[in-house]
């Protein structure tokens, strides 16, 4: 029997210090154009009596962005290696630039099997950028830079343990980068989880198995827990929930996990609600085979909502945060929802089925109304709703809709900040026109003219309780060819936007 429990290995420990350990393997130091060095570089250049101001003047593209050299040390003071990193202009190294830098520099690393790095990249300046949240940003970027994914094949040999990076502090900045390394591990950990949620296959992430993943985070973090089976949603009357799962022998779930971290233990609670459709076929309106595969990943909202509350109880953020997962698997079989069928959703309001491939939002709504109880502060859903967001955005940007200015405004700064960007769309109550059913309350697509908006307009139906965002993550949770797996997108967003909630 295949065993394994999402989000459970080890990630990269990252702590604030200085100077180099004694015991370091390798120590990561940038240098930009025309040899001019980094604090950090000056010193090791120190140290090794030369060696980095001697790299730069025989390769004088070592400073350009994108550049890695390795260089061993054979001086008595230092370390024995250092992965020297280009980094440009001085004046104009950005977030998006450093990010790259230590994604380059962790790649060279690995290949050192370095068990402790000494790293001074977070001592770059960015403007608008403390030296927490700059600390926080690389300690995120090194440990999503040795995820990796073999849950599901054969172990022939010991995985190798994975290094300590100390990231550069002084006197003065020491409790600032110890926080931000801090931030930017639990950040990392939760996308770890989402991204291993997102490439288990079908058959063992089932909505069964997020119901005892999201145990496993209730009990590790002392979080409130409530799991509604089949019997639970038909008396509450979420119907349009328990038709997408008819056809699937795999019973659907309706997961409730809640942080209660602010002081006022009363405090209206932010609510995130995340698709959770652990294998979509499209049912009755089948999907072509042609990578049918993928839509394992159709339960990623699921999974980063599952990973920023990780992230969040990790970092003890002093906030209220409830997390809501529905779950099913959409399945074709002589009982499933066929074109043409209508159904109540909890609210009341009928839903005529006219593709049973536009099942996302047909679980989302149910959800959206049980959420009414927690009075929230904000509710964002996240989804992998629309193949029409892709065709919009690509996979660059999630899309972001909402009917409140200050909410799409904090999602937009906490994406710009965290490098996990959203896009705001429209939401004009002219394309409701297109959801109109001659025979329900409303029709569960539009057409294909603006097949995102008219998605997140259906939403919108259910949300009129309270402050509410959409983010449809369909073109950036996961990328395919070769490189195929999920990305942990959009937990640092949402991880962000929760940071300066708890302000």
């Amino acid at each position: 029997m295949f065993s394994f429990k999402a989000g459970s290995g080890d990630h990269v420990e990252v702590v604030a210090g200085n100077p180099i350990p004694k015991d370091c393997d390798v120590a990561v130091v940038g240098v930009y154009l025309d040899g001019d060095l980094s604090a950090a570089a000056k010193r090791a250049d120190i140290d090794t009596e030369g060696l980095i101001a001697g790299a730069c003047k025989t390769d004088p593209a070592l400073g350009k962005k994108g550049t890695v050299r390795t260089l061993f040390n054979s001086k008595k003071a230092g370390a024995p290696v250092y992965v020297v990193v280009g980094l440009d202009e001085k004046d104009k190294v950005n977030a998006k630039l450093l990010r790259k830098a230590t994604q380059n520099a962790c790649k060279e690393v690995k290949g050192l099997k370095a068990k402790q790095v000494f790293f001074a990249l977070n001592q770059e300046q960015i403007a608008k950028q403390n030296e927490r949240d700059i600390a926080a940003l690389c300690a995120r970027t090194v440990v999503e830079s040795f995820y990796s994914f073999s849950a599901c094949k054969k172990q022939d040999e010991e995985t190798p343990a994975l290094p300590t990076f100390h990231f550069a502090s002084t006197k003065s900045t020491h409790a600032d980068v110890a926080a931000g390394c801090a931030m930017g591990v639990a950040t990392g950990a939760g996308m770890q989880l989402t991204k291993d949620l997102g490439n288990l296959p079908g058959n063992i992430c089932t909505p069964t198995y997020l119901a005892e993943t999201a145990k496993a985070l209730s009990k590790t973090y002392k979080l409130g827990l409530e799991i509604l089976d089949t019997k639970k949603m038909e008396a509450l009357g979420m119907f349009s929930l328990l038709s997408v799962a008819k056809g699937s022998v795999e019973p659907p779930k309706l997961i409730v996990l809640k942080y209660m971290g602010a002081k006022d233990p009363k405090a209206a609670p932010f609510v995130l609600v995340g698709k959770g459709i652990t294998f979509d076929t499209g049912g009755i309106s089948l999907k072509p085979g042609a990578a049918m595969d993928e839509m394992k990943y159709d339960m990623c909202g699921a999974a980063s909502v599952l990973g920023t509350m990780r992230a969040v109880a990790e970092m003890k953020l002093p906030i209220n945060l409830i997390v809501v997962v529905p779950s099913a698997e959409n399945m074709p079989a002589g009982n499933a929802s066929k074109p043409g069928d209508i159904v109540v959703s909890m609210s009341g309001q009928t839903i005529e089925i006219l593709n049973t491939d536009a099942e996302g939002r047909l679980i989302l709504c149910d959800a959206l109304t049980y959420v009414e109880r927690f009075k929230p502060a904000a509710v964002v859903d996240v989804a992998t709703l629309t193949g029409a967001c892709i065709v919009a955005l690509g996979h660059v940007n999630s899309g972001m809709y909402s009917p409140d200015d200050e909410l799409a405004e904090s999602l937009q700064k906490a994406g710009q900040k965290s490098l996990d960007t959203v896009w705001r769309m429209p939401l004009d109550e002219e394309y409701h026109e297109q959801l109109k059913s001659n025979f329900a309350d409303m029709a569960n697509i539009g057409g294909p003219p603006a097949g995102s908006v008219t998605a997140a307009c259906f939403l919108q139906k259910y949300t009129k309780a309270y402050t509410w965002a959409h983010l449809d993550i369909a073109g950036t949770a996961w990328t395919s060819g070769a490189a195929k797996g999920a990305t942990g997108r959009p937990v640092p967003l949402l991880t962000e936007f929760l940071i300066g909630k708890a302000k």
